[in-house]
């Protein structure tokens, strides 16, 4: 197949990677320094199984240089869905697929809007990984990948798309509604941002605390309410699913967001936190537990605020 990434940092950076590594047409669009690393010294990937490989990387910050492809993988922060969506249509032919890996859960529908019809399919990645340095991608977590067409069917790019993946060494399931999958993450990112962006602390010491890790399972369990009360066909053991993979996270695991917080970056919060807040509050759904991570992390949605002299 051949592949554009469209955002090449740590999630686009992985797939694509282990994608160019199992033989598909793979081309990075990324920019500054870690564009220019790539173009001079190719893409190395880190990964959690002690790997680590690099690729020539085919890699520009123009679609047009690429052209129309068979699969575009959308890997952007949610408030740039609009503007990227735009900034991809060199990309889209006819038979172009387009699949988000991003966090949220409408980021499929403001796509489609922009390129038309019948191209966007729905996914959910469940991998941590990020820019270690310029050129440089490093995995920390790689679960598995669902992915599906909206409708629900079982098509044949769906089945070329699966069989790509499987041959990159994923894992990939594909649902009868992608729909409850990417409601799904949602609510395991929203806990995790949450949780570790509040407290400031990696896994081993949220669960090592009796509150912070009944906190933690509070924020999910409020999170779970509001997707049911949507009419999302959350199955009954979600809670205790993510409770147990919660346990099984590295013991200086922190959730993406945490990153951008640290390093004083716009956040995804509205995207994450903030839907299940606003989705409660038109549904009845109380969640005080997520509403106050949510307001507590307000101040830096934008960046860390500048303090007053």
């Amino acid at each position: 197949m051949r592949i554009a990434i469209m955002g090449s940092g740590g999630m686009g950076g992985y797939f694509g990677g282990m994608l160019a590594r199992a033989g598909e047409d793979v081309h990075f669009i990324a920019r500054g320094a870690h564009l220019e690393a790539m173009k001079a010294s190719g893409l190395t990937v880190k990964t959690s199984k002690a790997e680590e490989f690099n690729i020539t990387a085919k890699a520009t910050d123009n679609p047009a240089d690429i052209g129309a492809v068979d699969l575009v993988l959308f890997c952007v922060k949610t408030f740039d869905t609009e503007e990227i969506a735009n900034f991809i249509k060199p990309l889209i032919g006819p038979d172009t697929v387009v699949m988000s890996l991003q966090n949220g859960v409408d980021n499929e529908e403001i796509i489609e809007k922009i390129i038309g019809p019948g191209h966007v399919i729905g996914a959910a990645a469940y991998v941590l990984a990020k820019i270690d340095s310029p050129g440089v991608i490093s995995e920390s977590i790689n679960w598995k990948i669902i992915l599906g067409e909206r409708t629900g069917e079982h098509t044949q790019r769906v089945e070329q798309i699966t069989k790509a993946f499987e041959a990159a060494g994923q894992t990939v399931e594909v649902p009868d509604d992608i729909n409850v999958a990417i409601w799904s993450k949602l609510l395991g990112i929203t806990t995790m941002a949450a949780i570790t962006c509040v407290t400031r602390l990696p896994a081993a010491h949220i669960f090592s605390c009796p509150e912070t890790r009944a906190l933690t399972h509070g924020i999910l369990d409020e999170g779970i309410s509001v997707a049911i009360a949507n009419e999302i066909a959350i199955p009954d053991t979600l809670g205790d699913e993510f409770k147990a993979l919660f346990d099984t996270f590295p013991p200086n695991y922190r959730a993406s967001m945490y990153q951008d917080l640290e390093n004083g970056r716009r956040m995804e919060l509205d995207d994450i936190i903030g839907v299940i807040v606003r989705l409660g509050e038109e549904l009845g759904v109380p969640t005080p537990l997520t509403f106050a991570a949510y307001a507590s992390l307000k101040p830096y949605a934008n960046g860390k605020p500048a303090m007053p002299t």
